[in-house]
């Protein structure tokens, strides 16, 4: 009975999970930054440096500006052992070149938050 009970309460987080990565894929496909930001924790870190919620919206802004999206491609994604967390990596693909893009997120009261967003060029 405890693990149906269990079960019941995971699977809602992961649906959810799901969606989410789904969303911001999508948004890092087309650079909707405001999207992507919804997503954002209170502190999150980008490329080793880190921002609050507004300065990081302004930190991908202006990569997406000198950076603008043509594609995303998911390419493996994971989740932590306690999976109280979860990641993915993907290539962006810009009109300036390709990047690798690795997110991750923790989930903070069931909602996966982003923490750490890395641009890397290929």
């Amino acid at each position: 009975m405890k693990n149906l009970i269990l079960l019941f309460l995971i699977v809602p987080c992961l649906a959810a999970t799901s969606h989410n990565m789904d969303n911001i894929s999508k948004a890092l496909s087309i650079g909707d930054v405001d999207s992507l930001s919804t997503y954002f924790d209170e502190n999150v870190e980008i490329d080793d440096d880190f921002y609050n919620k507004t300065e990081a919206k302004d930190v991908v802004k202006k990569f997406f500006s000198k950076n603008p999206a043509k594609s995303f491609n998911l390419i493996h994604q994971g989740t932590s052992k306690g999976e109280d967390s979860k990641y993915f990596i993907g290539n962006l693909n810009t009109k300036s070149g390709t990047y690798r893009v690795y997110v991750y997120m923790k989930l903070s009261e069931n909602q996966p938050l982003i923490q750490e967003l890395r641009f890397d060029k290929e």
